[in-house]
């Protein structure tokens, strides 16, 4: 399972290498709004969380989303996943509903995709 953790920009034709192995038009990815990594690659998101916590992540940092390559702009990335159900943090859903946080994951995830 290629898995890849991005610390440094990387191009879109490397995005597009990644999601090449499960949905050809989408990747899954998760990012830590703290550290500013994120984890590109694998079946589920959980795959890549679990990557990016062994790497040195907190759970509560990581939050998931989708990268659609047939898209542009903010309707290319798509803050939902599995991970992001946190009744404790007050997320009761797949996707993401605090606007600070999709913030900071989009600024992350494209300072990371160049």
């Amino acid at each position: 399972m290629d898995i890849r953790i991005i610390k440094e920009p990387i191009k879109m034709q490397v995005v597009k290498e990644i999601a090449r192995e499960f949905y050809k038009d989408m990747v899954k990815g998760v990012v830590d709004i703290e550290r500013e990594v994120m984890a590109l690659g694998g079946e589920w998101h959980m795959d890549s969380n679990q990557v990016l916590i062994k790497d040195g992540s907190k759970q509560y940092n990581v939050w998931g989303f989708n990268i659609y390559l047939n898209r542009k702009g903010k309707d290319r990335v798509e803050y939902t996943s599995l991970i992001n159900i946190r009744p404790v943090d007050g997320n009761r859903s797949m996707e993401v509903k605090s606007f600070i946080i999709c913030d900071k994951m989009y600024n992350i995830i494209n300072k990371l995709i160049i």
